[in-house]
């Protein structure tokens, strides 16, 4: 075969291989492209009524709860509350009128429900000032950042079923001083945001959305728990400080509280009242926000209870009380609190009153707060109250209340004091 032939029947040979068009794999195949994608108008057209139909029905929903939100708005801001008249009642003046115990002014807790931190913050402040004569303004929040901690570990322990909330009781300040230590207010403010107010609602909704998530789904890992509630708390109220620096020395918590803060814990008692529990013995105060079941408070009848309150402010000491704050007879527009007679008649307050209040649910244990005086007026004694609680802002005096005797009497339902106050029912425990 001549040369020029064998070269053309190479050529041919290799175009055949190299053409898809032509390839023999792919002889009598269909091939594909991309084209425009084509729609069916009456489809689309039955979509776009249905979305006019939820925005239309959307509109109509915010319309209605609109409505619905203002007209329950305006409810609410005609909405009366069932106060006594005052005529018969003739408080103090004012705080002038007592001879206070020293104290710092009153501080707001704000969006909190930490009254339990302030108000113990507050009475060891005053303590401070009465044992050793130093001014030291304490953080509230250093005490309430780790009490969440501790809440936090007793969650994850006990599988969920520890109370988790933003209260608890006074004394707890002194379980959180021996664990962490003590700082200064100008060592740790416990708030990030701009106004300095503290505001706890959205960082304890993630808290507990987290726990119940926990809860939920069987994780009970308390190191990456306790961990992740640090990283909520520290998104509001700051990380706490290590170490800091005071009035121009260094310090760690621990040798904060030892050389300046100077307070031994175990020197200081709780006392409740309730026939319930035997008297002269040491009990748990069984509320949710004793979620660690303290049962070191000491039991007494209401009239030795009392007295104690008495007999502390009277040496010039403070205390703090905790209990109910729900009654009309108290009234923070006028910054006052007593019992009315169309409640129970003076006179008739005893043991038994002040139990059948504690069995039926209506004393309850609402607020922690700083007694720091005591005088008598008009025949009735009254108790001079520093609040952290909005409602002591309402009237005249702001962040103070005056509580007449008998209020404390039924309505509240712990003291706190300093032992040497107690030293004959000491013995007697």
């Amino acid at each position: 075969m001549p040369l020029t032939k064998l070269t053309a029947l190479a050529a041919l040979s290799l175009l055949l291989i190299s053409s898809p068009a032509v390839c023999a794999q792919d002889a009598g195949l269909d091939h594909a492209h991309y084209v425009k994608q084509t729609k069916y108008p009456v489809i689309d057209e039955m979509n776009d009524k249905n979305e006019e139909l939820r925005k239309a029905a959307q509109e109509k929903t915010d319309e209605i709860l609109e409505t619905i939100t203002k007209t329950r708005k305006d409810e609410k801001e005609k909405k009366k509350e069932f106060r006594p008249e005052l005529d018969a009642v003739n408080p103090p003046e004012g705080p002038e009128a007592f001879e206070a115990v020293w104290h710092f002014p009153p501080t707001p807790q704000f969006l909190t429900g930490t009254c339990w931190s302030f108000s113990a913050t507050s009475y060891l402040e005053s303590e401070i000032k009465r044992l050793h004569g130093t001014e030291v303004k304490l953080s509230e929040m250093w005490t309430a950042y780790w009490e969440y901690v501790d809440k936090a570990k007793s969650y994850a322990a006990s599988r969920g079923t520890s109370h988790f909330s933003q209260g608890s009781e006074a004394n707890a300040i002194f379980r959180v001083y021996d664990e962490y230590g003590a700082v200064p207010r100008s060592a740790y403010e416990g708030e990030l945001a701009e106004d300095g107010r503290f505001n706890h609602s959205l960082m304890f909704d993630q808290m507990m959305s987290y726990l119940e998530w926990c809860k939920a789904n069987n994780y009970w890992d308390e190191e990456m728990i306790v961990a992740s509630v640090r990283r909520i708390l520290d998104g509001t109220m700051g990380r706490p400080p290590e170490d800091f620096r005071w009035k121009e020395n260094d310090y760690t918590p621990r040798s904060f509280l030892k050389e300046v803060v100077g307070l031994k814990t175990d020197d200081y008692v709780s006392l409740m009242s309730t026939s319930e529990q035997p008297f002269y013995k040491r009990v748990e105060l069984e509320v949710e926000d004793n979620w660690w079941h303290d049962a070191s408070y000491i039991n007494l009848p209401l009239s030795e209870w009392y007295a104690v309150l008495e007999r502390t402010l009277a040496a010039g000491a403070t205390a703090t009380i905790g209990g109910d704050v729900s009654e009309p007879g108290l009234y923070g527009l006028h910054d006052i609190a007593f019992i009315p007679s169309f409640d129970i008649p003076v006179e008739f307050i005893n043991q038994d009153s002040r139990e059948m209040r504690i069995q039926n649910g209506t004393t309850a244990d609402d607020h922690g707060i700083h007694v720091v005086a005591h005088t008598t007026h008009a025949g009735h004694d009254w108790f001079l109250i520093k609040d952290s609680n909005r409602s002591s802002r309402k009237g005249k005096f702001k962040g103070y209340y005056m509580y007449r005797g008998d209020y404390i009497k039924l309505k509240m339902l712990t003291i706190g004091v300093h032992k040497d106050f107690v030293a004959d029912i000491l013995d007697r425990v």
